[in-house]
C-alpha cells in the first residue's frame, strides 16, 4: 500500500488542486459567494494529501528525492518540470499546507470594504474582495509547494519570481493605510534580488552542455570549475536569498510589509515564504557552488550574527506590535543562516528544524496579535494595558507563542536553537558566545511586550473588548498543539532532516 501511494504524483496534485480552485473562484461568478468555505475545504484537502504523502515517505532514505516527476518543458535550453522532495522539502511542504487553512479560517471575517464604497453595492463589493483574497491565498499555496519541490534551477527561478504577484496584491489591496508603499517596497526589493539571481541563472546556463535537463540541480552540481566564476554565481544566488530570508542589511522591506499587511498575509510571508530564502541557500547554493560557499562562510556567519543582535535590539525598541514581531524574525533568521554556514551537521540540522519551529510560533504570534489589534483598532502597544484581565485567552496564547519564540524548553523553539548554538560552539566558540546574546534579547523583547500589553491596570476604553471566539480558539489551538508537539517530541522531524544535514554539512567541511 505504501509503495502504491509513493507512486502517485503527489506533488503535482498538491500544486494543481489549489491553483485550479483559485482559478474557478476567480472566473466562475456563482462560486465567489462561497469562496471562503470552498477555499477552506480545498486547503484542508491539500493538507490531507500532504499528510498522506508524509506517511508514504521513506524515512530510511530521507536525503534522497522522492515523489519525483520529470517532464520536458522548454527543451531548447534544457528547462524541465522537475519536482521531488527530500526530508527538508517534505517538512516545508507540510508547513505550507498546514498554515494555509489556518490563515483562511483566521481571516474568515478579516477582509472588509475600504472607505467610500456605496451602500447599495457594498454586498457585491465585499463578496468580490473576499473571493479575491481567498484566490490569492490558494495561488500562493500552489506556488509555495512548487518552489519547495522544484529540482530544476530555471523552474525554481520562475516560481521564486511568481510568488511576488499574489503577495504584492495581498499587501497592496488588503493591507493598512500605507499598504501601497509597503507593497511596492516589498516588490522592489524582491525584484532587485530576482534580477541579480536571473543574471546568475543565465551565466549558469553557459556552463551546461545544453541538454534536455541542463538546468536540473543534480546535473549542475559540478558544472562550475573556475573559483572566481563560482564565487560570482554564488553571490548572485545568495543575495536574492538573503533578501527573501530576510537578513541584515537587506531586511528593511519586512517590517513595513508586516505592519501594513493583514495578519494572515504576514503569517504566510514570514512563516513560509521567507523560508524560500534559507531553503535556497541549502538546496541550491551549497550543492551548486560548494567551494564558494565554504570561502564565503566566515562573512556570512558575521552577517548572521549582526542579524541576530540587530533584530533583537530593534525589536525591543518597537511600539508597533506587528513591526516588533517582524524584527524578531530578522533575529531568528540570523540563527537559521548561522546554522547553515557554521559548518557542522548539528548546526545544519538545527537550522532546518528552526525553519519549521519558527513558522509555527511566528504564525501564532501574528494571528494572536491580529485578533487583539482588530478588536482594539490599534497596533500600538502603548494603547493597551492589563489585557490579561479582559482577554485571558489572548494573553495566555500570546505568552505561549512568545515563549516558544524565545526557546523555552518544552516548546518548539528550544531544540533547534539549542542545536544551532551547539553546532556553533563545536567549531567556533566565539561565534556561539555572541549568538547566545540573541537568546537574552529574545527574553527581553517577548516579556517586555507581554508586560506592556497584558499586565497592569486595564485602560478604561479597553474594558469592553471581547476574548477569542470559537473559530479563533480552534485556529490558536492547532498552532499551540504544533508548538507543544515540536517541543516535546521533535524526533519525527529530526529523523527526516538529520540525513539531509549529513549530506550538506560535508560541503562546508564538517559532518560532526
Amino acid at each position: 500500500m505504501q509503495t502504491q501511494l509513493a507512486e502517485l504524483p503527489w506533488l503535482t496534485i498538491l500544486i494543481v488542486v489549489p491553483a485550479v480552485a483559485a482559478l474557478l473562484i476567480w472566473l466562475v461568478k456563482p462560486l465567489r459567494r462561497a469562496a471562503r468555505p470552498i477555499g477552506l475545504a480545498v486547503s484542508v484537502l491539500v493538507l490531507a494529501g500532504a499528510a498522506v504523502m508524509v506517511s508514504a515517505f521513506d524515512t530510511s532514505d530521507a536525503a534522497a528525492y522522492q515523489f519525483t516527476t520529470t517532464r520536458s518543458w522548454i527543451a531548447s535550453f534544457g528547462a524541465s518540470y522537475d519536482v521531488g522532495v527530500n526530508g527538508l522539502g517534505l517538512v516545508l511542504v507540510l508547513l505550507a499546507a498546514l498554515l494555509v487553512p489556518i490563515v483562511l479560517l483566521a481571516a474568515w471575517n478579516e477582509v472588509s470594504l475600504p472607505a467610500g464604497v456605496v451602500a447599495a453595492r457594498a454586498s457585491d463589493a465585499l463578496v468580490y474582495r473576499q473571493a479575491g483574497y481567498v484566490a490569492l491565498v490558494l495561488v500562493l499555496e500552489s506556488l509555495m509547494i512548487a518552489v519547495f519541490s522544484a529540482r530544476d534551477v530555471f523552474f525554481f527561478y520562475i516560481l521564486f519570481e511568481a510568488m511576488l504577484i499574489p503577495v504584492y496584491f495581498m499587501i497592496g489591496v488588503y493591507g493598512g493605510a500605507n499598504r501601497r508603499y509597503a507593497a511596492i517596497k516589498f516588490l522592489l526589493y524582491s525584484l532587485a534580488g530576482g534580477l541579480i539571481m536571473l543574471a546568475g541563472v543565465i551565466a549558469l546556463y553557459f556552463q551546461t552542455d545544453g541538454g534536455p535537463q541542463a538546468f536540473r540541480i543534480d546535473n549542475l552540481a559540478n558544472a562550475v570549475d573556475d573559483p572566481t566564476l563560482q564565487m560570482w554565481l554564488f553571490l548572485a544566488f545568495f543575495v536574492a536569498f538573503a533578501i527573501k530570508a530576510p537578513m541584515w542589511p537587506v531586511h528593511t522591506w519586512l517590517p513595513d510589509a508586516a505592519q501594513q499587511g493583514p495578519p494572515g498575509t504576514s503569517v504566510l510571508l514570514v512563516g513560509v515564504l521567507d523560508k524560500v530564502g534559507t531553503f535556497g541557500m541549502i538546496a541550491l547554493c551549497l550543492p551548486l557552488f560548494p567551494d564558494a560557499a565554504k570561502a564565503a562562510a566566515p562573512v556570512i556567519i558575521a552577517l548572521a550574527l549582526i542579524s541576530i543582535i540587530y533584530g533583537g535590539l530593534v525589536a525591543i525598541g518597537q511600539n508597533d506590535l506587528m513591526r516588533m514581531i517582524a524584527f524578531t524574525s530578522v533575529s531568528h533568521f540570523g540563527f537559521i543562516v548561522l546554522g547553515i554556514f557554521v559548518g557542522t551537521q548539528t548546526g545544519l540540522t538545527g537550522s532546518m528544524v528552526y525553519m519549521v519551529a519558527h513558522g509555527v510560533s511566528t504564525a501564532a504570534m501574528f494571528l494572536i496579535a491580529g485578533f487583539l489589534t482588530q478588536r482594539g483598532g490599534s497596533q500600538d502597544m502603548r494603547s493597551y494595558s492589563g489585557m490579561q484581565r479582559i482577554t485571558p485567552v489572548i494573553a495566555g496564547t500570546f505568552l505561549v507563542s512568545g515563549l516558544a519564540s524565545l526557546a523555552l524548553p518544552g516548546l518548539s523553539g528550544f531544540v533547534p536553537e539549542y542545536l544551532v548554538l551547539l553546532g556553533s560552539f563545536q567549531l567556533h566558540p566565539a561565534v556561539g558566545a555572541i549568538a547566545v546574546i540573541g537568546v537574552v534579547l529574545a527574553a527581553l523583547y517577548i516579556l517586555m511586550a507581554y508586560q506592556r500589553i497584558f499586565t497592569g491596570e486595564p485602560l478604561e476604553g479597553r474594558k469592553s473588548l471581547t476574548d477569542l471566539g470559537g473559530r479563533e480558539k480552534w485556529v490558536v489551538a492547532v498552532l499551540v498543539a504544533a508548538i507543544l508537539f515540536l517541543g516535546f517530541y521533535p524526533a519525527p522531524v529530526l529523523d527526516v532532516l538529520a540525513p539531509v544535514a549529513d549530506q550538506f554539512a560535508v560541503i562546508l567541511g564538517s559532518a560532526s
